[in-house]
């Protein structure tokens, strides 16, 4: 009885990395269809998880910590990424509007920041990728797993 309440347990702190991925995946799908969505649901399923599991079992409450941790981190990142992508197709429409300057011009600086773009979100989910399966995998063995470049906010 024993090992099935902790095998239970550890699925459950599994599966709050796990869902946080397939949120991503969620979102990435809903991107594609052509619907320009941003819901922090990577950080709505975890924490859904972590609330109704984490007063029966106290590895779940650290795990599901530790990936709200990360997610909200990767939320903000990707947040600030935006902004400044947002202030720079500003700016450099503004530049060309003031300068008069050729459309070719505006062109090119938004093809290259659709190129970085794409290349960002391919980057970012590699590593929510190997990340989260990391942690996942690590969080079932009953191991301890500290996500890299997260801020603590939940304690």
């Amino acid at each position: 009885m024993r090992k099935q309440v902790q095998k239970q347990m550890r699925t459950w702190a599994m599966l709050c990395h796990l869902s946080a991925l397939v949120a991503w995946l969620l979102l990435f799908g809903l991107v594609f269809l052509g619907i320009p969505l941003y819901l922090p649901l990577n950080i709505l399923l975890p924490l859904v998880i972590w609330r109704l599991k984490k007063a029966k079992y106290p590895w779940i409450d650290f795990q599901g910590r530790e990936s709200l941790n990360f997610q909200i981190s990767l939320t903000l990142y990707t947040l600030v990424v935006i902004i400044f992508s947002l202030l720079l197709v500003l700016g450099s429409c503004g530049i060309a509007i003031t300068t008069n300057g050729a459309v070719n011009e505006v062109k090119s600086v938004l093809d290259g920041l659709l190129l970085v773009w794409t290349f960002l979100i391919f980057a970012l989910f590699l590593l929510q990728s190997f990340l989260v399966t990391f942690a996942g995998i690590k969080a079932y063995h009953g191991e301890h797993y500290r996500y890299p470049l997260t801020m603590r906010i939940l304690r």
